[in-house]
């Protein structure tokens, strides 16, 4: 593995030629700044300030193209480090020039940057030449921007993220107007977010309300609200009874009221953008090679494989699905030194997001997946290194990584005799 990484950073070097302009640019909210180097990492010219928008991106190229034309250069690579989300205009931009765009970590930029100077100061005419340098030595990736479907996708399940924090605080804040007001609520109503709980809620929340509309009273009301069954006069009189001996506060109850309407109404707006968010997701995901077969893993939901999707785009852009683990940041890492031996931990270099959503999924993929089961009882039960559950988890989201590849590329369904194969699977008999 660590051959092949030293490979591939050889390739990255070896595609920056005499004939290359490397420019580094810092990234701002409004004005950027550019400074270009060769292949040695000599600086062309002086720098390049522009704005973030249409003009100051004029300037740059034409800034570009006369360094190009006084230094007898044919290509330029462009580098940039990718803090916030300033730099996805100008990457796009970029791209549309078939200008060659690349990313630097923003780790090496910070702990390179004294390099420089020989001093820890930091600024944006420093901060492009660091990033040029970083480009020349071949510390880069090439971004995969996601386009098409791939793009919708990710924008859907980021705006989705948003929306179910925003849903989460709403609900935990009705939950505390409860606890206030009318704490008993719950022993009639488990799930105060049934049709029957809500209309309550809406109506009459209050426990004096309820007691002086009585169980008929709120029977009627339940019917008028579209409830037929499920719930009758056996609930309604277990509520009126709830209410009459409730120690809900008796003060504030005009302002509580104004309250809890304004709650259900932001309930109300968040599930419906998280329902509607949803259906253009599965919409996105019908159009996606693939995705059926990914589904016919036990325990994969849409969700999930429309989170994974979009974080990695399309999956035919990678080769094996350790090129995902990495991008996960799930790619292992050990501190060694001589005779010492560190622990091995993972990376954690790469889309948190995507970590996570993959951490969340293996959950109760171990409960629920026969074959994803018995990996994790063998990882942590085997005799020799056995791991711990966190680790076995950890490993079995690489195993996930790698399963949803094969099946998203090759179009293939899942098959246990396939991931478990005949040296695990004889493993497993042996253990067991």
């Amino acid at each position: 593995m660590k051959y092949k990484m030293q490979q591939k950073q050889n390739q990255r070097i070896q595609q920056i030629t005499d004939a290359t302009i490397i420019v580094g640019a810092d990234i701002a909210k409004q004005t950027h700044v550019a400074r270009a180097i060769d292949f040695r990492g000599i600086e062309l010219g002086k720098e390049c300030v522009f704005s973030n928008d249409d003009k100051g991106l004029t300037k740059l190229v034409t800034w570009m193209k006369e360094l190009q034309r006084l230094h007898g250069k044919t290509d330029v690579v462009f580098g940039v480090e990718p803090t916030g989300h300033y730099w996805f205009p100008l990457g796009a931009f970029m791209q549309d020039l078939n200008v060659r765009f690349v990313l630097v970590n923003p780790h090496h930029v910070n702990k390179s940057k004294e390099l420089e100077d020989n001093s820890p100061t930091k600024n944006d005419y420093k901060d492009a030449k660091v990033i040029a340098n970083l480009v020349k030595d071949g510390k880069y990736t090439e971004p995969k921007l996601p386009t098409g479907i791939y793009a919708d996708l990710r924008i859907l399940m980021n705006l989705r993220e948003k929306v179910m924090v925003n849903l989460g605080q709403v609900q935990r804040r009705i939950q505390n107007w409860l606890d206030r007001f009318f704490p008993e609520y719950t022993e009639v109503f488990k799930d105060w977010e049934g049709k029957a709980s809500l209309i309550t809620l809406r109506q009459c929340p209050f426990p004096q309300q309820l007691v002086s509309l009585g169980a008929s009273g709120i029977v009627s009301q339940w019917k008028s609200g579209g409830i037929k069954r499920a719930v009758g006069m056996k609930r309604a009189q277990r509520l009126v009874s709830t209410a009459e001996r409730s120690i809900g506060l008796k003060e504030g109850l005009t302002a509580a009221r104004l309250e809890l309407t304004a709650l259900l109404e932001q309930y109300e707006m968040f599930t419906r953008q998280r329902d509607e968010i949803m259906v253009q997701v599965e919409q996105l995901l019908s159009q996606i090679p693939g995705t059926q077969e990914m589904l016919s893993v036990p325990g994969m939901g849409v969700t999930t494989l429309a989170g994974f999707l979009a974080e990695v785009g399309d999956l035919k852009g990678y080769d094996h699905g350790q090129q995902i683990i990495r991008l996960a940041g799930l790619n292992l890492k050990e501190n060694s030194s001589g005779k010492r031996k560190g622990k091995t931990g993972i990376s954690k270099r790469g889309r948190s997001r995507l970590r996570a959503l993959l951490f969340r999924a293996i959950l109760p993929m171990v409960s629920k997946n026969a074959e994803f089961k018995a990996l994790h009882e063998y990882y942590t039960t085997r005799t020799y290194n056995p791991l711990k559950k966190k680790q076995s988890l950890i490993a079995l989201c690489g195993k996930l990584i790698r399963v949803l590849h094969t099946l998203g590329t090759k179009q293939v369904s899942y098959n246990a005799e396939d991931l478990l194969g005949p040296l695990r699977k004889s493993q497993l008999q042996m253990a067991a």
